[in-house]
């Protein structure tokens, strides 16, 4: 009863443990879809977030290119004025030596009298092929006088042929006084009657139009710089965000964290142009995509209820109707009868089950009444085997008593055959089993050839090589007795002369080799291919297949659970040489 009750004790613990098991299957899942959704929330928001700031940083640059671009193109298209201004041609083409002071100032003025029509231009420097020069605003620079008498300056201007090139600070010919950036729009001056370079005009634009360009775009999160990182205009704080990767045409953004604050920082060069400009923007709550939150809000809901709904499922379904079945077959082990179940399960799997193990329990009692029955005739075939073991002792015996006849009455010949025989039969039989060592199918056919010989007299000879090594290796019985058969049969006695037979036993990477070499008639290569390929003959007469060749062939696979056991060599009117190949399972004689 102790034990009983220990055991109901068990089964109860296994049956909590599997219910604690599925709910806590069931919490783990909806921890999981909670974490789920927080996480899923947090990437969509961030991404949703960060695509935002993309989408209003290329508006923001393009629009504030595409303004910049219209404002410089609008200078361009006065640096033409300017070329054609009468004053600052007739500078141009006059001669080194005729050029004094007045000359200049007339120029000078003249630039002057058509920038009055405009504003941001800080100053205009006219410099001729003999480097005289006629410029505004002509105190307020210093020039490179170094670098001017060299043609590296120009060269980028010079190459357009007389189109604009925008460029900062003068190409490096001159800067201003205070240091402040301009850009500067460059053109190669041609006569426009001789089409001969004159020399070339450098237009500075000050770095204050983009500010002022910035107040009225209301944007205080750019800044504009050249290429070479020098600021022009904007909030000058975010140069420190410059980066090379910001000097090409497409707008590249990279998000950074700022504490715990996360920035983008967007930026891109204007076309045909060596200014950047760069954007920075902090995530806001502008991108949050708040109806897709309000659908992903809903669905974990509707995960929610549908795994609290599973998890009722499961009790009511399976892990209770499992307990009714446990408790069920527990009470079968304790009354120690197989009797069916008769709770009430829910129609189910669970039914099916508890129908399939009645059903089962009815199998097994009936199998139990024919195990009797198998057992009572078991022994009545026991008694008679034992009867049947008297058999091979009366065929000594009687073998035994002949032989004595013979030898009373003189046959010493017969007797000799008789006693030969006798010791075939029983290594033969060699007491029911079915594997013996070597040594005693040698044996086998050392009696077998001797009876052969009383018939075919001196025509057979026989010699062994038996590797002492072999002689305890337990192989199938009558392995070797068809093959000196067939030697006989169908190799020696067909070629009508003296014969020798051969036997030799070696071992070779842990496998036993037999080699039975006859001088006989040999065989073909049909023939040899005849013994792989059985014939419907074969499958007729089983009990002469299994003492062929075929059927030792086959019995030899089956013992070494390979289809490799038999090498054939032969060459007609010559030899024939079979070789098998068998396990080494020796762990002394089986049979001793």
């Amino acid at each position: 009863m102790v034990a009983d009750k220990g055991s109901k004790r068990k089964q109860k613990s296994r049956l909590t443990s599997l219910s604690s098991r599925i709910n806590r299957i069931v919490l783990t899942i909806l921890i999981l879809i909670i974490i789920s959704f927080l996480v899923s929330v947090y990437l969509i928001t961030e991404k949703e977030r960060e695509e935002y700031e993309i989408r209003e940083a290329d508006n923001t640059i393009k629009t504030l290119s595409n303004n910049i671009y219209s404002e410089l193109e609008g200078y361009m298209e006065l640096s033409r004025l300017i070329m054609m201004e009468d004053r600052l041609v007739k500078f141009l083409r006059a001669k080194s030596a005729s050029i004094d002071i007045g000359m200049i100032n007339d120029a000078r003025y003249g630039i002057m009298d058509i920038l009055n029509v405009t504003e941001g231009v800080d100053s205009v420097i006219v410099i001729r092929n003999d480097l005289i020069m006629a410029k505004t605003n002509r105190f307020t620079y210093k020039f490179n006088y170094s670098l001017l008498n060299k043609d590296e300056w120009q060269k980028d201007i010079l190459a357009k042929k007389g189109k604009a090139v925008i460029s900062l600070n003068s190409n490096g010919v001159a800067v201003k006084q205070d240091n402040k950036p301009v850009v500067t729009i460059g053109r190669t001056v041609y006569d426009n009657v001789s089409q001969k370079k004159r020399g070339v005009m450098l237009m500075n634009i000050s770095a204050m139009v983009f500010d002022i360009m910035l107040n009225e775009l209301q944007l205080d999160n750019i800044c504009i710089m050249g290429d070479d990182g020098t600021y022009l205009a904007g909030n000058e704080t975010y140069m420190k965000y410059y980066d090379k990767r910001f000097s090409s045409t497409s707008i590249f953004h990279e998000s950074l964290s700022q504490g715990s604050e996360t920035i983008m920082v967007s930026g891109g060069r204007i076309d045909k142009t060596p200014i950047i400009i760069l954007r920075v923007g902090s995530f806001g709550t502008q991108g949050i995509p708040y109806s897709i939150l309000f659908m992903l809000c809903v669905l974990l809901l509707i995960y929610l209820i549908g795994m609290t709904y599973v998890g009722g499922f499961v009790t009511r379904n399976i892990t209770d109707p499992v307990a009714q079945l446990s408790e069920s077959m527990a009470r079968n082990k304790v009354s120690g009868e197989l009797k069916p179940i008769e709770t009430h399960i829910p129609d189910g799997e669970l039914n099916e089950l508890k129908n399939d193990y009645n059903s089962l329990i009815g199998h097994v009692n009936e199998l139990i009444e024919t195990l009797l029955e198998q057992e009572k005739t078991l022994q009545k075939a026991e008694m008679r085997v034992l009867q049947e073991q008297i058999k091979p002792h009366f065929l000594y015996n009687s073998i035994e008593t002949i032989g004595f006849l013979a030898l009373d009455a003189g046959a010493d010949n017969v007797h000799n055959a008789l006693e030969t025989l006798g010791s075939f039969y029983r290594n033969f039989l060699s007491k029911g089993g079915r594997e013996i060592p070597l040594s005693r199918e040698i044996c086998i056919v050392k009696d077998y050839l001797s009876l052969q010989e009383l018939r075919y007299g001196d025509i057979i000879k026989a010699e062994y090589d038996i590797s002492p090594d072999t002689e305890r290796v337990v192989v199938p019985k009558l392995i070797l007795q068809p093959l000196v058969e067939n030697s006989i049969y169908h190799g020696i006695r067909l070629k009508g002369e003296k014969g020798l037979i051969k036997i030799s036993s070696f071992m070779k990477d842990g496998m036993l080799h037999l080699v039975v070499r006859d001088t006989g008639v040999g065989m073909t290569e049909e023939d040899i291919e005849g013994v792989f390929a059985p014939s419907d003959d074969d499958a007729e007469n089983l009990m002469s297949k299994s003492f062929g060749l075929r059927g030792t062939i086959e019995r030899l696979r089956i013992y070494n659970n390979s289809e490799d056991v038999v090498r054939i060599r032969s060459e007609v009117g010559e030899y024939t040489e079979i070789e098998f190949m068998i396990k080494d399972s020796r762990a002394g004689s089986r049979e001793e």
